[in-house]
């Protein structure tokens, strides 16, 4: 019998306990904000919005829940293409506004299937799109799972993802430049994905590794 991927579990563990039917001893709700940056196979991920998806889905840390993003009082939903990968953040990690930051955590997209709003994936960052939005500094990690039985792209490092499939590279710069509205994004350029470790652990709250490697 065929095994799904663990990490296929972890949204349905996270609503059971969140309606609770969860075991006494267990937690109310997952910590998803605080898991590790780092393991032994790559860096994490906790998905918010899945690929395919027009609602601007984000994980609220005071309510321990996913919502969707308010704008004007109405819930945020992009009037544009749907998001062209899965869209969430890394966790523990904490973009300071002291030093530049936007005061969130490090955003991810990762380029695969749709996977379900609290999926948490290793992936292995191979780029990272800089962008201005409104003025502030706005980075894009692009990641792929770490597993390539999940890929369905075989770019494996920023080259791959540059020559291969440079369509792809383009149409995820153009969406983010336009998803929001002409004129709110600048594009700033591409770096390679060592340059995207190297983003991770600036803002990375624990930065105890053993996915250093990552992304070269």
């Amino acid at each position: 019998m065929n095994k799904k991927p663990i990490f296929f579990l972890i949204p349905v563990l996270a609503l059971l306990l969140a309606t609770g039917c969860q075991d006494a001893a267990a937690p109310t709700i997952k910590d998803y904000e605080n898991l590790p940056t780092y393991v032994e196979q790559g860096i994490n991920v906790v998905v918010e919005i899945p690929a395919g998806t027009n609602h601007k889905i984000e994980f609220d840390k005071e309510k321990k829940e996913f919502v969707v993003d308010q704008r004007n009082g109405k819930d945020r939903i992009i009037d544009f293409l749907p998001y062209p990968g899965n869209y969430g953040f890394i966790p523990s990690t904490y973009m300071d506004p002291a030093i530049g930051g936007d005061g969130d955590a490090l955003d991810v997209l990762v380029i695969g299937e749709s996977l379900p709003t609290g999926t948490v994936l290793v992936v292995k960052p191979i780029a990272m799109l800089m962008l201005l939005d409104e003025g502030e500094e706005d980075t894009k990690i692009i990641a792929v799972p770490a597993d390539p039985k999940l890929r369905v792209m075989k770019a494996d490092d920023f080259q791959d993802f540059s020559i291969t499939y440079d369509g792809a590279k383009h149409i995820i710069e153009n969406w983010f430049l336009y998803y929001d509205g002409l004129g709110t994004a600048e594009f700033k350029g591409w770096k390679d994905g060592h340059n995207a470790m190297k983003e991770i652990e600036k803002w990375a709250v624990n930065t105890d590794s053993d996915a250093s490697g990552a992304g070269n």
